[in-house]
């Protein structure tokens, strides 16, 4: 049922649950037992090759562009960040440090498995977003961020996460994709 139905509904007087009544919420698209591929974009995310990540930049484990990691992550509180995060989460959470070099000037996908918060920093520099999303349905993939990167070492800073391992790859945007 519409919001203007239920609306006009509960304006004629009808209680809120014969209003409500009519309204169905969407079941979730069950996922296949075999998924479908994934673009060629995101062919490196099933990998998940097994990385910890660093408690503080000098010491943040290298993502290969392109493929997928399972990264355990610290505790927040065990977490020092080269620049400030805007989102920490609270100490509750997980995060750390992950590093990765561009050697391609272009557009980059970081692809998340769950909605931590990220920020991707070259020297003392937090670089800034160009496009968000979601990853194509029954990937795993909860969350993308995209970035025009330059040649050069980053580090990918992760925050919040209610768990303490999360699946994460960075890899180049193609052409094709946009």
């Amino acid at each position: 049922m519409a919001w203007w139905m239920i609306a006009a509904a509960l304006a004629s007087g009808a209680p809120a649950q014969d209003a409500m009544a009519g309204m169905a919420m969407k079941p979730a698209a069950a996922c296949p037992a075999t998924p479908a591929p994934l673009p060629a974009d995101y062919a490196g995310w099933p990998t998940m090759t097994a990385l910890k990540a660093g408690a503080k930049a000098d010491a943040a484990a290298g993502l290969t562009l392109g493929t997928g990691a399972r990264v355990t992550l610290l505790p927040t509180p065990q977490v020092t960040y080269a620049a400030t995060m805007k989102h920490m989460g609270t100490p509750a959470d997980f995060g750390g440090s992950l590093a990765f070099l561009v050697v391609k000037p272009g557009r980059y996908r970081v692809s998340l498995g769950a909605a931590a918060w990220i920020d991707v920093v070259q020297g003392a520099t937090v670089m800034t977003s160009v496009a968000h999303g979601h990853g194509p349905d029954c990937s795993g993939i909860r969350k993308i961020v995209e970035f025009d990167l330059t040649p050069g070492a980053y580090l990918l800073q992760v925050a919040g996460n209610t768990a303490s391992t999360l699946g994460v790859m960075v890899a180049p945007v193609t052409a094709a994709a946009g």
